[in-house]
């Protein structure tokens, strides 16, 4: 089953913090690596603007500006240089 973003927060600066579907939350700082087609997020105003497209199950910004949520979790490495610094990551308690 591949893994989709349920929830998305800004923590400041270039930071979020996501959550899976599987319980993961990682708290990512992408401070640095936002160049080239990601330059035009690179900026507080839309950088704080991020939200969950429902449809891919991913973080995006306005613009279309998505990233592979199989990256954001951390099973694959990107293609690209985007590797942002995991700052926390932890399981939410699944509830029975």
């Amino acid at each position: 089953m591949r893994v989709r973003v349920t929830a998305v927060g800004h923590l400041g600066g270039r930071s979020l913090r996501i959550a899976f579907s599987d319980g993961l939350v990682r708290e990512l700082d992408f401070e640095g690596v936002l160049d080239g087609l990601l330059s035009s997020i690179d900026n507080d105003e839309t950088f704080a603007a991020v939200t969950v497209e429902e449809v891919s199950g991913t973080v995006c910004w306005p613009g279309g500006i998505d990233l592979d949520p199989v990256v954001l979790h951390g099973d694959e490495v990107a293609a690209s240089a985007i590797r942002p610094r995991v700052m926390r990551e932890y399981r939410l308690q699944q509830t029975q």
